[in-house]
């Protein structure tokens, strides 16, 4: 079979292009960049041997009073005297955190179920609130993201008894979310979209909800509310154990989406699920509360309820006679809080939030004071702040006062008063630990010691006193230390990653530099650059963009990125420089204006910003050759990559987009809405917004990469993208990878070849373009 111009194309992607005549001047200079470098980086070693793997040390779940941190490890019980593993295996053990000293609490062998060989293989694990039962979860399964649906067991301690839940027929992995009762008497479950209650003495079940079926489902969401509200789990128990709240949805207002997957069988399969893009239905949700006596439900009375209306957040209250329930519009700039009597369902409104344009970080209210106060997040002063706010909402008061942002909860010490959160006043690239008091009678005080400059995270033990500290930079891996809150006292080192840190001593490091550059209307935008070891001023680089620029995430960050940091490095040993640019409307700690300015015109603004910091970039740093612009991104970052090759193409000559939304109106509802307005309301934004309405100008090289099985952004978007650009005679290359789903991850092979495509593709159009 002859091949087609694009075939042939794909079969040469990931080769090494031979470089000839014109391009001698090019190879002259990548070969002196390589005799200068030593130990030089390779695809192979970076993704298929994985020289560069960091340590380590699994999970760590703190006990609920600090006492201690219970982690996984190797059981050596299923080891034989050669000390070779003779089955799989783990230990439960629990660390004192003052002395460390090692107590197993439950090893491997009380693992084992009766009439089996070897223990259970555990996905994940919760205690009982009295630390005498343990749950296992094992068998787990895939359900979109997570692997949300299994296996539950539950060893009792005094006993060694371990029960399997979901009855004598239950089925292999079909148990979602289940949680111990506050007694630990009793465990809730999801099965097949209804709520069940297991008694653990009389292993009696029963059925609490019965209503699933015609696109009901209760106690968990659908794909919409899991991806962009960030919540799976969708029942809570009481504090008195006596009642469960919990969401129901009905999605069957919602359209169906269809994926095909053609290479697991011999013919295709087709999976199908609700998901509501820009302008279609929402699913309608409720919020029931069931009484375990009756197994009655009664319902939340939310005034005007609708599938135009969001639940977001739900909570119990610090007692067990009312929740918390976030009523979102859904334009998402308007969020009442209703406080619910559980027993007849009356609400009454005690807070709203309002923004001018829309509202992020939807997060649950932190219930202190027994219930009297809970702490909030709000951007009413301009700035991200915590507050405490009193239960009938009448009183608000700035626990992190000041211009600056905070970024998330870490933990609330109430024994002492002190509330710990993670803020950077002074530098928005990194992180650090800060805490107030609780009346704010002291406020951000930074807890993080100067010399760990850069990102810090914390693993906090509930009470506040004890942490593992997380600290990495831009060129530094993650070390981890346990500490002593106060005074931040080290404790034990407990992965210092020496091993990783001494072999990128090994290596030839690259030139980085944190900058800020001004946009043409004055805002400030910050970004890294990164040269070659053997950089010379006088000569004239390529330059290669890597670009997010949406409000999911924040690529200025003065933390170690891993392998994404040794592509980079690896990059600039070829002969490239690296840049990255966060422009308006990404997560920086920069303020409400900076993040919501972009309102409506997602895409326009971000874009503009983008080329802004080329010109600025150019115009400081004369090495950059302006006439060899490469820029890249996945996601958000792909349809940045595509808006700039559209938008400007003139400045920007190679792109690589990876699982793009080429066309907003194409995404779902909650994400796309929120940032973009009402589809009614803005169709005129979302056209302007939208990649593919600029198709047509594209000049330079575009290589187009999707998954056929991603369940996030479809594959239908890139598909009208094609034919978009083929309308147009717009030449360029595309590459799908079968089933993959947005992280373009799963299969042998994936993430090298994917690699080794970009690469390839920069190198033969990027650095060898005159």
């Amino acid at each position: 079979m002859q091949l087609s111009t694009m075939q042939r194309w794909l079969v040469g992607a990931v080769i090494t292009t031979t470089v000839i005549a014109c391009q001698s001047t090019t190879t002259t200079k990548q070969t002196q960049v390589k005799q200068a470098t030593k130990n030089p980086l390779t695809l192979e070693r970076i993704y298929k041997d994985r020289e560069f793997s960091s340590d380590h040390i699994g999970r760590i779940r703190w006990l609920k009073d600090g006492s201690g941190y219970t982690a996984l490890e190797d059981s050596a019980e299923t080891k034989n005297e050669q000390g070779k593993a003779v089955s799989i295996g783990k230990d439960i053990v629990v660390y004192a955190p003052d002395t460390l000293k090692r107590t197993i609490l439950v090893n491997a062998q009380q693992l084992i179920p009766q009439g089996q060989s070897e223990p259970l293989k555990i996905d994940d694990y919760s205690w009982s609130a009295d630390r005498q039962k343990l749950m296992i979860y094992t068998n787990s399964k895939k359900v979109w993201r997570s692997k949300s649906r299994g296996d539950y067991w539950v060893l009792e301690l005094n006993s060694g008894k371990l029960s399997r839940l979901g009855g004598k027929d239950v089925k292999d992995s079909s148990l979602m979310f289940a949680k111990f009762s506050p007694d630990a008497s009793r465990v809730a479950y999801v099965v097949e979209n209804n709520i069940y209650l297991e008694n653990l003495a009389s292993q009696k079940i029963t059925q609490l909800t019965d209503s699933a079926g015609n696109g009901i489902i209760n106690g968990l969401f659908d794909w919409v509310y899991e991806e962009e509200f960030g919540i799976r789990d969708g029942f809570r128990w009481s504090p008195d154990g006596k009642k469960i709240a919990y969401w129901q949805l009905d999605t069957s207002g919602s359209k169906d989406f269809h994926m095909i997957n053609n290479t697991d069988s011999l013919y295709p399969k087709i999976t199908t699920f609700p998901y509501p893009k820009v302008g279609e239905t929402n699913a309608l949700a409720k919020i029931g509360i069931v009484d375990l006596a009756t197994s009655k439900t009664t319902w939340a009375k939310i005034p005007n309820n609708s599938r135009d209306m969001y639940i977001p957040r739900m909570n119990w209250t610090g007692n067990s006679d009312e929740i918390l329930v976030q009523h979102l519009n859904r334009k998402q700039d308007h969020n009442i809080l209703y406080l619910t009597n559980v027993a007849t369902g009356k609400v009454n409104e005690i807070y709203t939030e309002l923004d001018e344009n829309f509202l992020d970080g939807i997060k649950d209210a932190k219930w202190i004071n027994d219930g009297k106060h809970f702490i909030w997040t709000s951007e009413t002063s301009g700035w991200r702040h915590f507050y405490s706010i009193s239960r009938d909402g009448k009183t608000k008061l700035d626990l992190t006062p000041g211009h600056f942002d905070v970024i998330s909860i870490e933990a609330v010490d109430e024994k002492n008063g002190w509330l710990y959160y993670i803020a950077s006043p002074k530098n928005v690239s990194q992180r650090y630990l800060f805490r107030s008091k609780l009346d704010a009678s002291e406020v951000n005080q930074q807890m993080t010691p100067e010399r760990f400059a850069g990102s810090n995270s914390y693993h906090m033990s509930p009470d506040g006193q004890w942490a593992i500290h997380t600290h990495s930079t831009f060129t530094q891996p993650a070390q981890k230390r346990l500490i002593k809150v106060e005074n931040h006292q080290e404790q034990h080192m407990m992965m210092d990653n020496k091993a990783l840190i001494e072999k990128l001593t090994q290596l030839t490091p690259a030139q980085h530099e944190f900058f800020q550059v001004t946009a043409q209307d004055g805002i400030v935008l910050d970004g890294y650059i990164m040269r070659p070891a053997d950089f010379d001023p006088k000569k004239k680089y390529p330059i290669i963009f890597y670009v997010y620029g949406e409000a999911w995430g924040q690529t200025v960050q003065d933390k170690w990125r891993g392998n994404s940091y040794l592509w980079d490095q690896m990059l600039t040993e070829k002969g490239y420089l690296v840049a990255s640019i966060d422009n308006r409307g990404t997560r920086a700690p920069k303020g409400r204006k900076w993040r919501k300015e972009v309102y409506g015109a997602i895409g326009v603004l971000s874009s503009r910003d983008q080329s802004d910091a080329l010109n600025a970039m150019a115009e400081r740093w004369n090495y950059i050759d302006t006439n060899r612009v490469g820029i890249w991104g996945h996601s958000g970052g792909g349809s940045m990559t595509l808006n700039m090759l559209f938008r400007y193409p003139e400045q920007y000559h190679v792109g690589v987009s990876l699982a793009p939304v080429p066309d907003q109106r194409l995404y779902d509802t909650i994400y796309q809405e929120r940032y973009s307005g009402i589809l009614a309301d803005n169709e005129e934004g979302y056209k302007l917004g939208s990649p593919i309405t600029h198709a047509k100008n594209l000049k330079g090289n575009l290589l187009l990469v999707h998954g056929t099985g991603d369940d996030n952004v479809h594959y239908q978007g890139s598909e009208r993208l094609i034919n978009e650009l083929v309308k147009y005679n717009k030449q360029f290359q595309f590459m799908s990878y079968p089933n993959r789903s947005h992280g373009l991850w799963e299969g042998e092979g994936t993430t090298l070849h994917l690699q080794t495509m970009k690469t390839n593709y920069f190198d033969r159009y990027l650095m060898n373009r005159h």
